[in-house]
């Protein structure tokens, strides 16, 4: 079966990911673009998400790429229409939202896939398989990038909703919820925000695991000497790390060799493994935790942010 896919939203992330992603792997056929400000040479556009639900161009996929607040009407207008959706990180603007279109797709029908993009990173899978049955101890994350660099003019990111620091912080915790082998929760966080700014630039979380074990995150969107993106777990037999956003594992100081691994392809081929086995995946541990993470944050004002 080809996925005849649209992309709805042609920003930095769909063009730097989806796209190569799409053009590479022989199930899908790129059918469409949704943008407003233009599409793509030879590839049908439409300004509107509406005309292209009612049009009669032949696709049965769509891969949401815009902003979170649109993407609940979105994504919950192409499961009713009968099309597969594959979502961009975070799946929704709130928890509710993204609960809805969960039980959307439990009710059957069409694929939803809540994509998180840093899973796929090389080290995650045998990280994964090495923690499982351990007692884990402690974990730290530790994720720095600087904003102007990897966001820059995009200034949804820091209205209510946007999420601001924890756009990239989610990707640990997506890391985080996938290898650990009990829950982890939320027990204190600290948020700062730029005082013309309504989204943090930086925030501190505590963490308590199931089991017992601690620890602690901290994201930092401001400028740094360098980024930083590591997800650091110790359990009572050894030391592990995820560096480079999850590409590389060290394990008691020796890196491990971890077959290579590209992102984008991965999300895109389990989205054609799921749309074949007529499945859904939408973990939404994530998403929970910086919804947590506002509810319980301790908001101080910092100065203001320029992009």
């Amino acid at each position: 079966m080809t996925l005849r896919i649209a992309v709805v939203g042609l920003g930095k992330i769909a063009r730097d990911q989806h796209l190569p992603a799409i053009a590479v792997d022989p199930d899908f056929e790129l059918a469409a673009t949704v943008d407003r400000h233009g599409g793509l040479p030879d590839v049908r556009n439409f300004e509107a998400y509406d005309a292209l639900l009612a049009s009669d161009l032949g696709f049965n996929a769509v891969s949401l790429c815009t902003p979170p607040l649109p993407r609940r009407a979105m994504a919950a207008a192409a499961l009713a229409a009968g099309k597969h959706v594959m979502l961009e990180k975070p799946p929704a603007s709130t928890v509710t939202e993204a609960l809805e279109l969960a039980a959307m797709a439990r009710s059957g029908g069409p694929t939803l896939f809540a994509t998180w993009h840093s899973r796929e990173a090389a080290g995650v899978a045998e990280a994964r398989r090495r923690l499982a049955g351990e007692t884990v101890e402690a974990v730290e994350i530790e994720w720095r990038e600087d904003v102007r660099r990897w966001h820059p003019g995009q200034q949804w990111i820091w209205s209510a909703g946007g999420m601001g620091v924890f756009d990239p912080g989610i990707n640990a915790l997506s890391i985080l919820t996938e290898i650990l082998p009990e829950p982890v929760f939320v027990s204190r966080s600290r948020l700062l925000v730029p005082s013309n700014r309504q989204a943090p630039i930086a925030a501190e979380l505590a963490l308590n695991l199931a089991g017992g074990g601690r620890g602690g995150a901290v994201f930092d969107w401001r400028s740094t000497p360098r980024d930083t993106w590591e997800v650091r777990v110790r359990t009572a037999r050894s030391a592990l790390t995820l560096a480079d956003g999850g590409a590389r594992l060290i394990v008691d100081g020796a890196q491990v060799d971890c077959p290579e691994r590209a992102e984008y392809p991965g999300l895109y081929r389990r989205f054609a493994q799921l749309a074949k086995a007529g499945a859904s995946d939408v973990d939404l541990r994530p998403l929970q935790l910086v919804a947590d993470a506002f509810m319980l944050g301790e908001t101080e004002r910092t100065e203001p942010f320029q992009d």
